[in-house]
């Protein structure tokens, strides 16, 4: 007769740990199957797999269920059933983001996907989008009717997560953050209830929308402010990295005093060679003909040194969207890291010519965007927003190609040699850094950035969190730790 070994036991505890796990997604997928269509139901095969690829190749996280949504009721539908069987739920609106947010090991995923409408409204000014909207869609269905939104500077990116989480882009000295421009939105909250947010009702949940991310309900759908601004005077101009300390230097002058109509974009890029360039990438979102002209705001920048690329001039905000997804295309593996900052100059300049002339891939990128004009003006406690005050937002950005970093979106050992590169410049950056940063750019491995990512706002977030979801439901863009005591607060 055998003996019955620890070996036998641990085997037997897993095959009853297998059972549970799978009468559990029995549950969850007989209660979701009797109000959503079985084939928006997926456990596996083609759809599944073409559900789960990210932006970020490097996520490697999977859920046990996603639910192709088509509706609101399909939302609220998914909500109650990760409720009742205790299923983590993550949501999916583009896809963009670097940690891959999208998806919780083992969750069920609510896939937006299919929710990108678009429905103008001329004389208003307003769209309406649906939850899984590209900024690409939102672009496009304005520009047709001579109108645009405010966006960052991607078309592949979810124009809800982009929104929720603050919006930094070319039109932010016109127009404010793409968050200013929010006007309301249709928001599923962790009871699986539905609620309309807007100034007027629920407006701490609107408060909290603007700026304080997708952490607060699943937004099914959102109207967003238009401006009749479909085309601008845009482009890319390039500088051998050994003029970036007289282009900077010239820049730093320039941006101080840029007029609102004028948003510019600035960084290393790789260039065509493979050798590092200063990028500059500027928007002017005013009149056209000024905005082009040979001694306008535009071409100026131009003549901060001796150019290897000059390529602006008036363009659909479309295309220049598209120009900047054709730079990253999804399927690369990648990390991003932030840091905001008062200038580029001095030291701050220094340290980042000096990680540009060490990047480790092709692919990487150092860009700053500036926060400047309209979008300082807002009070600081009018949205969840943290910052208000001039300043440059600092993206970090390291891509690859392969399996070269072993790393799985940026949380490994720092071993990848592209992952090094990344830490090592983030830190360097510190001593000149502002408290906090982008929400939309901070992840698990940054907590003292996170902590002060609302500033004052920190109290009211969190007291809107413990309001509309007290048990944490909903975790998208990070919020600080801490506790606050919602009462009685109408949300």
């Amino acid at each position: 007769m055998q003996s019955y070994t620890d070996a036998d036991a641990h085997a037997h505890a897993h095959a009853h740990a297998d059972d549970a796990v799978s009468t559990a997604l029995t549950a969850l997928l007989a209660e979701l199957r009797s109000h959503i269509p079985a084939d928006r139901v997926l456990t596996d095969g083609p759809e599944y797999t073409r559900a789960v690829a990210l932006f970020n190749a490097a996520v490697d996280v999977r859920p046990s269920v996603v639910v192709r949504c088509a509706t609101t009721a399909d939302v609220q539908a998914g909500v109650r059933a990760s409720r009742h069987h205790g299923v983590p739920l993550s949501v999916r609106g583009g896809g963009h983001d670097f940690w891959g947010r999208a998806f919780r090991p083992g969750g069920l995923v609510l896939d937006l996907t299919d929710m990108r409408e678009v429905q103008v409204d001329i004389d208003g000014r307003v769209a309406t989008v649906g939850g899984g909207a590209l900024s690409s869609d939102v672009v496009s269905a304005a520009e047709r009717v001579g109108l645009t939104a405010v966006t960052g500077t991607a078309g592949a990116v979810g124009m809800v997560g982009l929104t929720l989480g603050g919006g930094y882009g070319p039109l932010i000295g016109q127009f404010g953050l793409a968050a200013d421009n929010l006007l309301g939105a249709e928001v599923v909250l962790a009871d699986g209830s539905r609620v309309n947010t807007d100034a007027e009702n629920h407006p701490d949940l609107f408060w909290a929308l603007r700026g304080g991310g997708g952490n607060f309900g699943v937004v099914t759908s959102a109207r967003i402010r238009l401006h009749p601004v479909p085309t601008v005077v845009s482009g890319t101009i390039l500088y051998p990295i050994a003029q970036s300390a007289g282009v900077l230097a010239g820049l730093e002058e320039i941006l101080q005093g840029c007029p609102d109509e004028l948003t510019v974009d600035v960084g290393f890029l790789p260039g065509p060679d493979g050798e590092p360039t200063v990028y500059v990438a500027p928007t002017w979102s005013g009149d056209l003909e000024v905005g082009n002209a040979e001694d306008g705001p535009v071409r100026t920048l131009a003549g901060l040194g001796t150019p290897v690329l000059t390529d602006v001039g008036p363009v659909a905000r479309s295309a220049a969207l598209a120009a900047t997804d054709a730079m990253f295309p999804p399927g690369r593996m990648g990390a991003i890291r932030t840091r905001t900052v008062q200038s580029v100059s001095g030291s701050v300049a220094t340290v980042l010519d000096r990680a540009a002339q060490e990047f480790t891939s092709p692919f990487s990128a150092i860009v700053w965007h500036q926060f400047h004009g309209a979008a300082t003006r807002p009070p600081l406690g009018s949205t969840a927003f943290g910052r208000r005050e001039p300043h440059l937002m600092v993206e970090l950005i390291s891509m690859w190609e392969g399996s070269d970093g072993k790393d799985n979106a940026g949380r490994g050992d720092g071993t990848s040699p592209h992952l090094r590169w990344l830490e090592e410049l983030h830190a360097a950056l510190e001593p000149f850094s502002l408290p906090g940063g982008y929400v939309n750019f901070l992840g698990p491995e940054t907590p003292d950035q996170v902590a002060h990512a609302y500033g004052p706002n920190t109290e009211r977030l969190l007291a809107v969190k413990s309001a509309v979801d007290p048990d944490f439901v909903f975790a998208a863009t990070p919020l600080p730790l801490g506790t606050a005591d919602a009462g009685s607060m109408p949300v």
